[in-house]
């Protein structure tokens, strides 16, 4: 593990560098995949299937036979976790509605904010090594508190052709319309443009890799919005002597198996808590059967001593993490003064797990330093804010002054008729 002792703030940007791929490096990918799909469907997304996923496919589209044997080999375990996970997001995000925003802002002037669902959204659920049904739970149950009418899945399938019989299971569990055997860029291109199986969508949701990651950015260039730039998974915890070296050891290889290009990171102001932590990782990793892909992103992880709180609040609010851990005396202090991160976890047994699956937090989290500007998925996130006015006689003689001066200094004399017509209607 790196370990870096008091590092200058010049180097702070050098120091915290994500271990990702440039855009520039697999855009041309994108951009190539997604002109195929615009052209020419579903054929594509079959050829990109076989190219990627090594299966080759008669029907995209996940049949009620198939979700039907994947509820019978889900283990009633499971069941019951998935369900209480799925009653405390539901809690959560339910708590999130609000209430109609409505107010006169002069006589007779009335105003007022709704939100209103997004109709059609897709779902992108990441499969490969780790087949991530929690976020199903995490995308799809706040769709539908939303209202969304049209909730489309896409997950890459096994070598077999299938997906994975808890995410068929939880996304039947979740009210989603459709499910595809469709991953990576293809999918992306698929509910981005619409083909013959899956339908145009006009939100996209969902983590992936890299070349996921640069997709949903490219779709945006053809009027899809998307959450967040959601990439390789990454975790901070900042620690002093209080915390447990063992927990702090566990949370970082938490994030650090989900891939390769996973990033964790300890920022301490106790050395000794740094050493304990490196050995505490030694010890757990050795155990965890994805201890290969754990111990190549541990290659990209960093163990930080800082001097004080007030720097290490600064390095943090620099590199903005998806995922942070205060273990601190003065968690306060940390709560109070974090203006950059995903989603925040604080105390000896608030581990991230927690929000990856029951808690009832998003874990859907923005990446690679996006935290800055972006927020977590949240209720909001599947709604759009729609205003309204209604003016009456009264309310037009209130502000149609203002307005006539106004449209007539900017030089927008329809906009000062529009005004005056009625204005004079009145008279």
């Amino acid at each position: 593990m790196n370990k870096i002792y008091k590092p200058n703030r010049t180097d702070w940007n050098e120091i915290l560098k994500r271990p990702t791929q440039t855009i520039d490096a697999i855009e041309d990918i994108v951009n190539d995949i997604f002109k195929e799909v615009k052209k020419d469907g579903d054929a594509i997304l079959r050829k990109y299937t076989q190219q990627f996923d090594g299966v080759s496919l008669d029907d995209l589209l996940v049949s009620a036979l198939e979700v039907e044997e994947a509820r019978t080999l889900v283990s009633d375990n499971l069941k019951t976790a998935i369900r209480l996970a799925k009653s405390n997001i539901e809690t959560f995000h339910k708590a999130q509605i609000t209430d109609r925003v409505e107010i006169e802002t002069t006589s007779g002037v009335l105003c007022w904010q709704e939100k209103r669902p997004i109709q059609k959204v897709g779902l992108y659920i990441p499969g490969g090594t780790a087949p991530l049904f929690s976020t199903i739970l995490m995308l799809a149950i706040p769709a539908n508190i939303a209202g969304c009418k049209e909730i489309v899945l896409c997950s890459p399938p096994d070598k077999e052709g299938k997906l994975n019989p808890a995410i068929l299971y939880t996304a039947q569990l979740c009210g989603v319309s459709q499910i595809f055997k469709v991953g990576g860029i293809q999918a992306i291109a698929g509910m981005t443009f619409g083909t013959e199986s899956i339908p145009q969508v006009y939100k996209i949701f969902g983590p992936g890799n890299q070349f996921v990651t640069v997709a949903k950015q490219i779709a945006t260039k053809y009027g899809v919005a998307i959450d967040m730039p959601a990439g390789p998974s990454e975790l901070l915890v900042v620690a002093d002597d209080t915390a447990d070296a063992a927990f702090v050891a566990s949370d970082l290889l938490s994030q650090a198996e989900h891939g390769t290009d996973s990033q964790v990171i300890l920022v301490s102001t106790s050395e000794k808590m740094i050493d304990a932590v490196e050995l505490e990782v030694e010890k757990q990793i050795k155990d965890l059967p994805r201890k290969k892909i754990a111990r190549k992103a541990i290659e990209n992880s960093k163990l930080i001593y800082v001097e004080d709180d007030g720097t290490a609040i600064d390095l943090i609010n620099v590199y903005g993490p998806e995922h942070y851990i205060i273990c601190s005396k003065n968690e306060d202090f940390y709560i109070d003064n974090t203006f950059n991160a995903g989603s925040v976890f604080i105390g000896n047994y608030t581990p991230e797990s927690a929000g990856d699956y029951a808690s009832g937090t998003n874990h859907t989290l923005p990446t690679n330093g996006y935290a800055k500007q972006y927020s977590g998925v949240n209720l909001d996130s599947f709604m759009k804010s729609m205003t309204f006015q209604k003016i009456t006689e009264k309310g037009i003689e209130k502000i149609g002054n203002a307005i006539e001066v106004m449209a007539e200094a900017e030089g927008l004399q329809a906009h000062k008729n529009a005004i005056t017509l009625r204005l004079n209607s009145l008279k």
